[in-house]
């Protein structure tokens, strides 16, 4: 079963698209097949998974507005081993054009499900199907980001431990809750991944105590550390894990990865039931 995972938050700078690109990688190094579908105008998602975003025929562009299908689009990383549908600026033109078409909200949704109807058709399912769908969301809450929600199963929120972070995860938080009462019911908060994580900052630990009372369970127990490794992958076309694979920001999404396909994991049979001696 493709599990579709929106990476977003309004606030940007906070690693969103650094987690799309190392999260993809960590997951196709664990033998998971995955899509990587960048939403964002900047494009970054796709140079920093070595494409060269001005040389493309076509993008994410044409798939929302109903042009071309996500199969016709989608080329392999060059680097990471993971699939891209890859964007460019022209995506910026995308918001316009889409205030008038229909259903302009699920645009996305749409074209993933029909290309995974295609895929499951010309080969066998196991084949064809992709593990995990991860969308790199634009730093802002507009209609692009409404298609990566509407087209989800859940949403991964990068943050920083700072108090603008705080204030802004409030508004996202009643965004989802709208969008799941109006445009996808089944749409659920994946985690949350602290970023950028510095120890040492007294403030960073009380903005987690902050989080592990108001979402629980729902708080990622790995944290993306400060890395310069991390900050250098993009500049090389590479995720962290090619370009310096015993890093601290490599072994942190080594360790995301894992930690998410633990929580998908069935709970063994009978395990509720279980009672001490």
């Amino acid at each position: 079963m493709t599990r579709i995972i929106a990476i977003a938050n309004q606030k940007g700078g906070v690693g969103k698209t650094t987690t799309s690109v190392n999260l993809a990688a960590s997951l196709t190094a664990m033998k998971r097949r995955v899509l990587l579908v960048d939403l964002d105008p900047q494009g970054n998602a796709t140079t920093g998974s070595g494409l060269d975003k001005r040389a493309l025929d076509a993008t994410v562009y044409q798939v929302l507005l109903g042009e071309r299908k996500i199969a016709d689009v989608r080329v392999a990383s060059p680097s990471g081993g993971f699939d891209v549908v890859p964007a460019n600026r022209e995506l910026a033109g995308a918001e316009i054009e889409l205030v008038d078409l229909p259903e302009r909200e699920t645009r996305l949704k749409d074209a993933l499900a029909e290309a995974l109807s295609q895929m499951k058709a010309a080969i066998s399912e196991v084949a064809t199907d992709y593990d995990f769908i991860l969308i790199d969301c634009p730093p802002s809450l507009s209609l692009l980001t409404l298609n990566g929600l509407c087209a989800a199963d859940s949403v991964l929120i990068p943050m920083q431990c700072e108090y603008y972070a705080l204030e802004g995860l409030s508004d996202l938080i009643q965004t989802l809750k709208k969008v799941r009462l109006h445009l996808n019911t089944r749409l659920e908060i994946e985690g949350l991944l602290r970023t950028m994580y510095d120890p040492r900052n007294t403030l960073a630990l009380n903005v987690t105590a902050e989080l592990e009372k108001h979402f629980g369970d729902k708080l990622f127990r790995t944290i993306i550390p400060r890395n310069i490794r991390l900050a250098e992958a993009p500049s090389h076309g590479l995720p962290v894990l090619k370009l310096e694979p015993q890093s601290k920001g490599a072994l942190a999404y080594l360790a995301l990865a894992g930690e998410m396909l633990r929580r998908m994991e069935p709970a063994p049979v009978g395990a509720a039931h279980q009672e001490g001696p």
